[in-house]
Formats: structure tokens, C-alpha cells, sequence
């Protein structure tokens, strides 16, 4: 019951003239196998009663009239025609031909169309539901109290019987196809987006390393997948970094800060991973690594820095960092362990800046 009332409480978009193309190309392609089945009737019908059924005619002309507007003038008006034209084409069918030549299928893939319509709300298709079903029923029971309309040897009933198959099932294949199809195209193209969403949210515009919120989502996976391994962090600051923004301008600074952030990424060969921690600071997580280790590659790339040339327009300069770094030692939160490192960096900064404190 959960599952019905919140089936009928789902919002559909406000009715337009644009409905989506797999919507459009699906029933277009229905239509015209539509119009070819019933001219197929028509020769099938005049063989077996040797009269030509102008109604049958007038089924295909009405299908044409569905093709035609479909591109000109609604595809929701083209929508209730083809489900008017089927719903009668039925009832016509199992009074003058009768009901042991299965035209009664077509209201199936009649349905799937309803279903798949954006735009009609929950309560409509449920009530489109029950109402053919309905209609359905009436019409067997009917059946059973009529005279067949045609009589057929056995080898045209089998190959009448076999033409209604076939639309049937080649109606219900063409919606079966393109909507499958459409639907896993739209859930491929949102996975995608949502990938480079995410990939975006935790990813700094400027430097187009990690951010912070990146990284920490990278050591507390690390931490529940691995509780007892190593790992250390480090956090780094630029030394005088407002001189830099004072003296050349805020857009020598992000040159600095971007220049900085390569030389980080390519000095890595996957020892850490490294993030912009904010404004001129940086943090690196380096798994597997106690603190001698992790001092140690962080003395390679304060050294690394100190030699990295810097030209921006015709100023040439040069900067230092200063690095603290801290070792899990598996008692201590994930916060504790970042005040730790950043606390070592300022004393760093407090000591004479350009240093590794450990």
C-alpha cells in the first residue's frame, strides 16, 4: 500500500509540447508499424470475406494523421489519438472479426505508452490502468455471445493470427528498446555527472589540487579500511606569502600558488597525496610512512622548493616553506593529529620559517 500512495504522490512536469525524443521516436516508429499492420489487415480481411473493410483503411489513414502530427502539432494530441484509434480498432475487431485473433494484445503496448508519459500524473495512468482492464473484460465477455464476423480457412487464420502477433510484440519491442535504452543512457550521463560533481566539490578551483575536505575524506577512508597500518600527515605554509601579494600583485601570487601546487604533484610519485589546505598552506597525507620516513620526503621537497625557479612577467623570485609533520600514533582523533602538525608548523614559523619540524 506504501508503494502505491507514494507511486501517486510522485510530482510530474507541467504539460508542454516538448516531450522527451526517445518519447517521440518511439511512438513515430509505433505509428508507422501500425499504419503497415492494418493495410496488412485490410489485404488479409478482403481475402477471407472478399470485401474491402473501409474501416481498416480509415484505422491507417488515422495512424498517418498521428505520423503527420507528431512533428507539427502536439506530440500529447498524437499521444490520445493512437491510444483512441487502438481502443477502438479493439472493439471493432472483436465484434466484426472476433476475439481468437488476439487484437486485443495491442492494448498493451497502448499501456506501456501511457506509463512511460511524463506528463500524465500517477492517478491517470492508474485509472487508464484499471479502465482498460475493464474494458477488456467487457469485451470477452461479449465475445463469447456474437457470431464471428469472418470465416477462415486454417492456414489464413494462422497467418491472421500471426500478423497481430507480430505487431504486437513489434510495438512492445520498439518501446521496450528505446526506453531501456534511454533510461540507462540518462542514468550513465547522471552517474557522470554526479562523478564530476563530486569531483568538482573537492577539488580546489585554482591550484586544481584536493581540497580540504578532499583529503580528509582520503584519511578517514584510509583509517576505517586500514585501522592498525602507519601513515603521517603534514601540513606546509609558503614563508612571507603576503609579501608576495604586496610587492607583485594577488595575480603573482596565484602564479606562485599554482607553480607550487605542480611541483608538489609531480614530486609525489605516489608517496602522498597532497591538498590545498587553505589560502597559502598546504597538507600532505603520506599512508604507510612513520615520522622519519614522512620527515624525510618532506626535507626532499622543502629542498625541491628552495630550487624551483620562479618567473612571473619580467620578476624572477624564489620562496621557502616551512612543513610540520605528525605520525598517527592511533590513540589520537583525526582533528588531534591536524592541530598536531599544524602547532609543529608554527613553531617552525616561530623558530625562522624554512624548516621541517618533526
Amino acid at each position: 500500500m506504501k508503494q502505491i500512495m507514494d507511486y501517486l504522490h510522485q510530482k510530474v512536469p507541467r504539460a508542454g509540447r516538448s516531450f522527451p525524443a526517445y518519447y517521440h521516436r518511439a511512438l513515430s516508429t509505433s505509428v508507422v508499424g501500425m499504419v503497415i499492420y492494418y493495410l496488412a489487415v485490410c489485404v488479409m480481411l478482403f481475402a477471407a470475406g472478399r470485401r474491402v473493410e473501409w474501416v481498416v483503411l480509415l484505422m491507417a489513414a488515422g495512424m498517418l494523421g498521428c505520423r503527420y502530427s507528431l512533428g507539427r502539432v502536439n506530440v500529447r494530441l498524437s499521444f490520445y489519438a493512437f491510444e483512441a484509434l487502438i481502443v477502438f480498432w479493439v472493439g471493432w475487431h472483436t465484434q466484426h472479426v472476433g476475439w481468437d485473433y488476439g487484437a486485443q494484445h495491442l492494448l498493451i503496448p497502448m499501456l506501456t505508452f501511457c506509463f512511460f508519459n511524463i506528463y500524465e500524473p500517477p492517478a491517470v495512468k492508474l485509472a487508464t490502468f484499471f479502465g482498460v482492464l475493464a474494458y477488456r473484460t467487457v469485451l470477452f465477455a461479449y465475445a463469447q455471445h456474437i457470431p464471428t464476423g469472418y470465416v477462415m480457412s486454417p492456414t489464413m487464420t494462422v497467418a491472421y493470427q500471426t500478423l497481430n502477433t507480430l505487431a504486437v510484440f513489434n510495438t512492445l519491442g520498439i518501446c521496450y528498446v528505446t526506453f531501456s535504452s534511454s533510461i540507462q543512457e540518462s542514468e550513465r550521463q547522471l552517474l557522470l555527472n554526479n562523478q564530476e560533481l563530486h569531483k568538482e566539490a573537492g577539488t580546489d578551483a585554482l591550484t586544481q589540487l584536493p581540497n580540504r575536505r578532499a583529503l580528509l575524506e582520503v584519511v578517514s577512508r584510509f583509517r576505517t579500511e586500514q585501522p592498525t597500518a602507519a601513515f603521517s600527515i603534514a601540513i606546509a605554509d609558503i614563508d612571507f606569502f603576503k609579501r608576495i601579494n604586496d610587492t607583485y600583485g594577488h595575480n603573482c601570487g596565484d602564479y606562485t600558488l599554482q607553480t607550487l601546487a605542480a611541483l608538489f604533484r609531480d614530486f609525489s610519485q605516489g608517496r602522498y597525496t597532497v591538498c590545498r589546505w587553505g589560502g597559502e598552506e598546504f597538507c600532505f597525507f603520506m599512508p604507510g610512512m612513520n615520522i622519519d620516513e614522512a620527515g624525510a620526503v618532506m626535507q626532499d621537497l622543502n629542498f625541491a622548493v628552495k630550487k624551483m625557479p620562479l618567473h612571473y612577467g619580467d620578476i624572477d623570485f624564489s620562496i621557502r616553506i616551512t612543513i610540520g609533520v605528525e605520525e598517527n600514533d592511533f590513540r589520537s582523533s583525526m582533528e588531534e593529529l591536524f592541530d598536531q602538525a599544524d602547532r609543529k608548523l608554527y613553531m617552525g614559523k616561530a623558530n625562522g620559517r624554512d624548516q621541517v619540524v618533526v
